[in-house]
């Protein structure tokens, strides 16, 4: 018996008879692709190839499939291919083999463009609608959570409250004070800068006041929050969610939004109007600085000019906003976070989410109130 796989190639004529002998296994595959390549020439000039198996004395799966191979390379090409002498005991296999990528798979028909379109805005609805439902469900939730601390007060976990607003009010001053006193200088560099043609410099504080104080304030100071703390909420409980110690909090009869979503948002409801405020001065003060460096206007003419120029409407208009869109950015975060899975990957795709919604619903939400405020004259 040949420990050894051999392929003997003997012409007939114009044809060729090929005896495969010995082991074709897996455990040869290097060998049986060289003998295979070895009599790739003889192949391509014969008009007729007979396989003769029966020399065979080992067979599996890999080495079926390599004598399939070498009969459909002449049959694929309009010669003659025969297989004699093939072992009862071999027969099964090198049927199931022959069957193997038979059927030519049957053409697909170009989808209507108008369908997929219909098909795409289906499911951007169906997700839409989805998204809307568990907004509600977080926001009745939490709703229900703040009942259940006004008819228990000694229930509300103060100490978490306290070190969220640390977190998330505090440690966020020096970042906000810095990107709003910036904000602040280049609205009031690019207003001198612009008006200065038709001689109205004096409009720039206007300008500055009223964009500060009713909008960019609030706006500016609510996306960065956004994507500080709402992308820190969402990454915090999608890591206690994969370690699943939300579970363990239910196991225990505890209520994760009474433990971990409540202090949170709550400390952000409070947070967000008190670091509106201090950005909104901090922009003034930037204002104030271009104006006396860039604009020759001194501290004195610029805060009598920005006292005509703005009232306490305006400031009520940017204030009344915060709390609202810091309770979007608390759901939004807190949402996507309970919704990660138990994977890296679906953390740091639900907190993209997260931040990516959280600046989407603020903007929106902005709008809206500045429709609103129109409307009623504010």
């Amino acid at each position: 018996m040949n420990l050894e796989p051999l392929l003997l190639a003997t012409p007939s004529g114009d044809g060729l008879k090929l005896r495969p002998e010995g082991p074709w296994v897996a455990a040869n595959v290097s060998a049986l692709e060289t003998l295979c390549r070895s009599v790739g020439a003889d192949l391509d000039r014969s008009r007729s190839v007979t396989l003769d198996m029966s020399g065979i004395s080992a067979l599996d799966t890999l080495g079926a499939w390599i004598l399939e191979k070498l009969s459909r390379k002449v049959s694929s090409s309009g010669r003659s291919a025969q297989v004699v002498g093939v072992p009862d005991h071999f027969s099964g296999l090198l049927e199931e083999v022959r069957q193997v990528n038979r059927h030519t798979p049957a053409p697909t028909a170009a989808p209507n463009p108008v369908l997929l379109r219909l098909n795409d805005l289906g499911k951007a609805t169906i997700d839409a609608r989805e998204e809307v439902a568990t907004f509600l469900q977080m926001l009745g939730a939490l709703f229900m959570a703040v009942i259940g601390v006004v008819r228990r007060p000694r229930s509300l976990r103060l100490t978490s409250l306290v070190y969220q607003l640390n977190r998330i009010g505090l440690q966020a001053i020096p970042i906000v004070a810095l990107i709003t006193f910036l904000i602040g200088a280049i609205i009031a560099q690019q207003g001198f800068f612009h008006f200065r043609r038709f001689g109205a410099e004096s409009y720039t504080v206007d300008m500055v006041g009223i964009l500060v104080l009713r909008e960019l304030g609030v706006l500016i100071v609510a996306i960065m929050v956004a994507g500080r703390s709402g992308s820190a909420y969402t990454a915090e409980l999608g890591s206690m969610k994969m370690r699943e110690e939300i579970d363990a909090l239910s196991t225990m009869g505890l209520d994760p939004i009474d433990v971990l979503i409540l202090p949170r948002v709550a400390a952000l409801v409070i947070a967000l109007p008190i670091l509106a405020f201090i950005g909104s001065i901090s922009a003034l003060y930037g204002g104030g600085l271009v104006a006396q460096f860039y604009g020759d206007m001194g501290p004195a003419i610029y805060i009598a000019r920005l006292h005509e120029a703005i009232s306490v409407t305006h400031f009520e208009v940017g204030i009344l906003k915060a709390p609202f869109m810091a309770l979007v950015i608390g759901i939004v975060a807190c949402s996507e976070g309970l919704r990660v899975k138990g994977s890296a990957e679906s953390l740091g795709r639900q907190t993209t989410t997260s931040v990516v919604k959280s600046i989407f619903l603020v903007i929106v939400l902005d709008g809206l109130f500045a429709v609103f405020f129109a409307s009623i004259g504010m």
